[in-house]
């Protein structure tokens, strides 16, 4: 199974370090659809990556108009990650599905208005939340969301078993 996490626009660094960290340690592709809100080579960013940064499969697209021509929802497993979303992300079955894409929109305004009219009702999903409170931050959410497709793939290619200090 593929899993891409794909982030449109993020806009803090130490955000995307952190996904970046968590694609590399799942083998996810990481796809960044600018524009970004920082440079790719900032410290914080390789900082919250930490040593992870080179073992990262990762993507550039110059818009998200782009991205979706080279990956068109109708003909791929893609979901919208959103506060709006239809559907609780525990509901989906990935069970059966090769390949994932996840779409998580910048910090300050999510996904466009324009996608998510377009897929709200057969592709968004969302994290169930207390209804006075905005949002998880956006590095927790896709951990989140990541380990829920991974738990049904059954943690495929990933080690169970601490051997670390063995």
């Amino acid at each position: 199974m593929k899993l891409h996490i794909v982030m449109v626009e993020p806009e803090i660094p130490q955000n995307t370090g952190n996904i970046a960290r968590t694609c590399a340690i799942t083998g996810a592709r990481l796809h960044l659809v600018h524009p970004l809100g920082f440079k790719i080579d900032e410290k914080s960013i390789k900082r919250a990556g930490l040593d992870y940064w080179d073992k990262l499969d990762i993507e550039e697209h110059i818009s998200l108009e782009k991205f979706l021509e080279k990956y068109p929802p109708e003909k791929n497993n893609m979901f919208f990650a959103t506060t709006k979303g239809k559907t609780k992300y525990t509901d989906i079955d990935y069970s059966k599905m090769d390949e994932v894409f996840v779409l998580y929109g910048k910090e300050t305004k999510g996904l466009p208005e324009w996608l998510l009219e377009k897929y709200l009702n057969e592709k968004t999903i969302r994290i169930p939340m207390l209804p006075t409170l905005r949002s998880l931050n956006l590095s927790n959410s896709v951990a989140i969301i990541t380990y829920e497709i991974l738990r049904q793939h059954n943690f495929e290619d990933l080690q169970e078993i601490s051997t670390y200090f063995d």
